[in-house]
């Protein structure tokens, strides 16, 4: 039976996975055209799985040596000589299932036993050519976890070779090189840059400037998430909606892979061990594989807040995204925006800095949240209440939560300005949140209405919704237009209730929670 896979590559014979047909299509019309280029993805986002595909898929026309940097050593970095017996070593192990040349063969293994005037890039690159040249198919060299070469003066000296070949073919049609160069890793190679002169002239040049853009989507669609719990369905019989489940992986993930693929083993192997396959594959299954991620630690995590913490200035500016609902522009030549952009933290919504999907940012808001030691009573007092917010039949009382957040907080901070509670008051409601929902559910934030007037909040708990509007009172008019914004989100999410908390500053207003109809929905207004 297939299972679902986070580690390795994925097997279609072992594996449930997204069909990656039309993405190697698309990748193939680039080799067709003789374009080099990278594909620079953050980690875990399917770059081994997407090279095996794609090798496969190109066998009929080209002959691919495929080569894994990874097997290379450090130490084969330090000199030239040393690279071209380690890369030529390389060659002949990954070469076995191709018609390498006789000849091919012998040159290569002389430069991996010669003592003396060890053989340096001239060398093997005319072995590579003339290799190119005699061969019955075209060539395709892809090298997966480029990474592991990035630092080193011996690799860009390599891609500068492969760059000149690549030119020399484009001026003469007669000169033979490979057909297409394909290098895979975080690291986008194509900005690399490498002395003219290495005495000390600070102009620099990109070894790989000839590299074509990689513009291939490389996230999950909902359309292929669907297609994969489909065959799920097919060998389980579990009642899975499976067009409900995908559209909610993939609202939570924006088609990560690893993501995506972690949510549904942890369904299949974990949740379903506590209430059932059929209940685990339900709304509340996923929300509790949801959960289950944020809290667990993995290399995926590791590795983002890990570069997220060598960046304190944009860390802040995350901060302050997410929230006080600021908006930062996303600059492309900004070295931590473009550090984080690739390793798949950050993404360029509209010219402007978003986080690149939810679940990164519901550890964010943990993580920020957590770390801080404002509102601390706030904090102690939501954890302390905890118990008398959730009802006999499991559901949470969220009139209740505001009713007591807003007795709390004014109690603590009534003799604040206007302009401390505008700014610190959407933080506040959370910080009192979090500790209540802790353990059972988690909440999110609808990322098109996260701004300085508002931000509604999704509260996921037990497979339920809860729909708050936190905004800064703007007068009865303002007011008004919230309750009918507030009243058609519910309509989308299927609910007859929702929440609003407005912070006012109007002295007159009187702190509370009340009760109103709008049409057929009903909405709990709280004044703070």
């Amino acid at each position: 039976m297939k299972v679902f896979n986070t580690t390795g590559i994925c097997i279609p014979s072992k594996h449930y996975m997204v069909d990656l047909s039309e993405r190697v299509r698309e990748i193939k019309k680039l080799v067709d055209a003789g374009k080099y280029f990278t594909i620079n993805r953050a980690r875990q986002y399917g770059k081994t799985t997407t090279i095996a595909f794609l090798t496969n898929y190109l066998k009929p026309d080209y002959d691919v040596l495929s080569l894994d940097f990874q097997k290379i050593s450090d130490a084969s970095f330090k000199s030239e000589e040393k690279f071209v017996q380690a890369f030529s070593r390389h060659v002949l192990a990954r070469g076995k299932k191709l018609p390498v040349p006789d000849f091919v063969k012998d040159e290569l293994q002389e430069y991996i036993s010669r003592k003396e005037g060890r053989a340096v890039f001239d060398e093997l690159f005319a072995t590579l050519s003339e290799w190119c040249r005699v061969s019955e198919k075209p060539i395709v060299m892809i090298i997966d976890e480029v990474d592991s070469a990035t630092n080193n003066q011996v690799f860009l000296d390599f891609l500068a070779q492969l760059r000149a070949d690549y030119i020399e073919r484009e001026d003469d049609p007669d000169e033979k090189t490979f057909q297409s160069v394909i290098l895979a890793g975080v690291t986008d190679v194509k900005h690399l840059k490498i002395k003219i002169r290495p005495e000390g002239d600070h102009r620099v040049n990109s070894p790989w400037n000839i590299a074509a853009d990689f513009d291939i989507d490389m996230s999950l669609p909902e359309a292929g998430i669907r297609g994969m719990l489909d065959e799920y369905e097919a060998d389980h019989q579990t009642g899975l909606d499976t067009e409900a489940a995908a559209r909610s992986i993939r609202e939570y993930t924006n088609g990560y892979p690893f993501l995506v693929s972690r949510i549904c083993q942890l369904v299949d192997e974990d949740v379903s061990r506590t209430m059932g396959l059929a209940e685990a594959w339900t709304m509340r299954g996923i929300d509790e594989a949801v959960k289950r991620i944020l809290q667990e630690n993995n290399t995926l995590f590791d590795s983002v807040m890990g570069k997220l913490i060598n960046y304190p200035n944009l860390k802040g500016q995350l901060r302050s995204i997410l929230l006080r609902g600021e908006t930062i522009s996303y600059l492309p030549d900004d070295e931590e925006q473009k550090q984080l952009c690739m390793y798949g933290f950050i993404r360029n919504d509209h010219n402007t800095v978003a986080v690149s999907n939810r679940i990164f940012e519901m550890r964010l808001y943990n993580y920020f949240i957590g770390e801080s030691d404002r509102n601390n009573d706030l904090k102690q007092l939501g954890a302390a209440s905890k118990s008398i917010f959730v009802e006999e039949d499991g559901w949470l009382d969220v009139k209740k939560i505001m009713e007591h957040f807003i007795t709390e907080h004014n109690r603590i901070h009534k003799d604040e300005t206007e302009k401390f509670l505008e700014e610190e008051g959407r933080e506040r409601f959370l910080t009192y949140l979090s500790p209540i929902i802790n353990g059972t559910g988690t909440y999110s934030i609808e990322e098109q209405t996260r701004d300085h007037s508002r931000m509604d909040v999704v509260i996921h708990y037990l497979g339920r919704r809860y729909i708050i509007e936190l905004k800064i009172w703007r007068g009865d008019r303002y007011n008004e237009k919230g309750e009918e914004q507030i009243r058609r989100y519910l309509e989308y999410w299927g609910l007859d209730t929702g929440y609003m908390l407005s912070f006012s500053f109007n002295k007159n207003k009187k702190p509370g929670v009340e009760r109103v109809q709008l049409r057929d929905k009903i909405l709990f207004e709280g004044i703070v």
